[in-house]
């Protein structure tokens, strides 16, 4: 039985992307080693952190004055380096859901905090809209996708001061205009690769402006300088990463992906819309999430959720129970779902209605 995963992350990857790192664990570049076991100082893994740099600049069109770099730690470890590096007084904070609140948490040691505006009181079923960034904040963070609760922001947001995004769950999946962001960060096992490394885009004139002595390793300039090599970085993740990069490419770049998503997203909202056994969990269709989407069902078929999840299972629907802060289902449709995954999924929804509607 052919199984589609819907897992929220770490995620679904290109088959081609997995053989190809998979083929490296075993024997690298005809070196009789493995990628796991060789230095990380070899010409041979530099081209491969030098390719990953690359593509990125070239995918998502990154203009002179960026670094890009690869670190460890996650997006959590993200929530602090931020602060560390950029907040001297205060900073903005747009609360979208638990990761943000967790980012606004860590900031909070650093400085004056600004909650611009929250949707917790609605449960995180919309994007705030129609607040104020302080002109005197040190930077203005969002979190672009929020996987938990199924919302998104679509477009590139005007900020007075330097933006900075989570992207971690969106990455890769529409052209974004980096020149408006002071930093972009991620964990990569959504939409780039397997868990184990994190991406951050950074616009080197923001660094080196707090007053604050920073350690080492916490300190963005140590990565800048050294090209992400100044420990033994992520090997394994990285070249995943290249794999990923290199499998975006030749399907069209970010825009292909992006008609992708809309496409694989248009089919299941068109079905949960459509079908009255389940509904939606974001009150604000605009802000639908393309790559979580999120749903429940009906309140007069609310007794057949667990029923529904493992017919779905046994129909090779995988990863699609909904967080616990939610419930109900979440099929996350990062870039490589092929839209036969989502196709699957629409006609178990139908089956399963014939059967109880």
């Amino acid at each position: 039985m052919k199984k589609y995963n819907f897992g929220a992350g770490p995620s679904i990857l290109p088959q081609e992307v997995m053989k190809a790192t998979a083929e490296a664990c075993i024997e690298f570049q005809d070196m009789g080693l493995s990628l796991m076991e060789i230095s990380h100082r070899t010409p041979e893994f530099q081209a491969v952190m030098d390719e990953a740099q690359a593509l990125f600049k070239e995918l998502l069109n990154i203009p002179e004055g960026y670094s890009v770099l690869f670190v460890g730690g996650g997006a959590s470890l993200e929530f602090c380096m931020v602060p560390f590096n950029m907040l001297e007084k205060k900073a903005a904070y747009l609360n979208t859901g638990v990761w943000a609140k967790k980012a606004m948490k860590e900031a909070k040691l650093f400085g004056e905090v600004i909650e611009v505006a929250s949707s917790a009181d609605a449960n995180y079923t919309f994007i705030p809209k129609n607040y104020d960034i302080p002109a005197d904040a040190d930077y203005f963070h969002i979190t672009t996708n929020n996987t938990i609760y199924g919302t998104e922001l679509h477009e590139d947001l005007d900020s007075p001061v330097p933006l900075v995004a989570d992207m971690s769950s969106d990455i890769f999946s529409r052209p974004i205009d980096v020149s408006k962001y002071g930093m972009i960060y991620g964990g990569a096992q959504k939409n780039l690769s397997m868990a184990g490394v994190t991406f951050v885009i950074v616009k080197d004139e923001l660094l080196g402006k707090v007053s604050r002595s920073i350690p080492t390793m916490l300190d963005y300039r140590t990565h800048v300088d050294k090209g992400s090599m100044f420990n033994t970085p992520p090997v394994v993740p990285i070249f995943c990463a290249v794999q990923t990069l290199k499998w975006i490419k030749s399907q069209g770049g970010v825009k292909e992906m992006e008609r992708r998503a809309q496409e694989r997203a248009e089919l299941l909202y068109g079905e949960i819309d459509r079908n009255k056994m389940f509904q939606g969990t974001v009150t604000a269709k605009e802000d639908r999430s393309l790559m979580n989407i999120c749903f429940v069902m009906a309140d007069e078929y609310k007794e057949l959720e667990k029923d529904f999840l493992k017919f779905a299972t046994e129909k090779g629907m995988s990863g699609i129970k909904g967080h616990r802060s939610v419930g109900g289902f979440r099929a996350s449709c990062y870039n490589a779902m092929p839209i036969e995954g989502v196709k699957a999924l629409v006609a178990c929804m139908q089956e399963y209605e014939k059967m109880h509607a």
